[in-house]
């Protein structure tokens, strides 16, 4: 690791935050993480100095959309879906799992990894009241999983979908990853968002909670948390058919959900859960995760 003599500020696809003006010497890098634009920026950092950094951070989102991604075909969720049994899981994986029971539990069974049979379906243009032979395929309480194997119900029906949950994962790695290069103040986003220690200027990281049309609705300050956002609509499979999808079908309501929590993971998951859950349900179901709190719902 490159030792740093003096506070760096990393500021990656800050988009949201209030802008730093460019040093000389900043170095960049841009990419993709689960298929979504990403990009790093280090200010006060040579691109000698930022090479190791830059390295590791590519290194470990490879190594975690290898366990996470639906579109690579050896990844670990990958074989799962396909052969409906994965031995040796990867720790992420079964962290990710592991709050993904807590979250299903706590949203009364709308937040459920197990329904991708039934968005493949929707993608595919089935229709809404053609669902009940995908839904056969699914339910959270039938996966079975522990630290050495990972089982689905159905072999070659079940798979599983973490897009709900597994940006903020990868995010919550990546901030802890850069942390431990001695950035003590970052502002990470990889989907979500975590915000580490303070801006340049000693203030907190602010951040703009925006619709799918990027109208920002609030602005928040962060510091030492992170915070996700999840839009029913943000992504349709049809027109007018969103994205988020229960075990009873399409979340049909456009509403968009932003949840602040002490891990990127918490949020992510907690966000697409209140968009899937009956909004009279949402306050209930937060509460169940220490320091989580809702910051927009509309």
């Amino acid at each position: 690791m490159t030792a740093l003599s003096r506070r760096r500020f990393l500021i990656i696809s800050a988009a949201c935050a209030t802008a730093t003006p460019a040093a000389a010497s900043d170095a960049r890098w841009h990419g993709t993480t689960l298929g979504a634009a990403a990009s790093l920026r280090l200010v006060g950092l040579t691109d000698a100095e930022a090479a190791p950094i830059i390295v590791a951070v590519e290194t470990e989102i490879a190594r975690l959309e290898d366990i996470f991604s639906l579109y690579r075909p050896q990844s670990q969720l990958s074989r799962l879906n396909h052969d409906g049994v994965l031995t040796a899981p990867a720790p992420e994986l079964l962290n990710v799992l592991s709050l993904s029971t807590a979250l299903h539990q706590a949203s009364g069974g709308a937040f459920d990894p197990s329904i991708q049979p039934v968005w493949r379906a929707l993608a595919a243009g089935a229709r809404a009241d053609d669902l009940v032979e995908f839904q056969r395929a699914i339910g959270w309480e039938k996966v079975i999983f522990d630290a050495s194997t990972i089982r689905l119900p159905m072999p070659g029906r079940s798979a599983l979908t973490l897009n709900g949950i597994a940006q903020g994962a990868i995010t919550d790695r990546i901030a802890a990853l850069l942390r431990g290069f001695g950035l003590s103040d970052v502002l990470v986003d990889m989907g979500e968002i975590a915000a580490l220690g303070a801006r340049g200027d000693g203030a907190p990281w602010k951040v703009g909670l925006a619709t799918p049309d990027h109208t920002v609705l609030k602005r928040i300050a962060l510091r030492d948390r992170a915070v996700a956002t999840s839009s029913s609509l943000a992504t349709q499979l049809s027109p007018g058919l969103g994205h988020i999808i229960t075990p009873d079908g399409p979340a049909n309501r456009e509403r968009t959900v932003s949840v602040s929590a002490p891990e990127a993971a918490i949020a992510d998951g907690l966000s697409t859960a209140l968009c899937a859950a009956s909004a009279d349900k949402a306050s209930e179901i937060v509460v169940r995760f220490p320091d989580a709190r809702i910051e927009l719902n509309v």
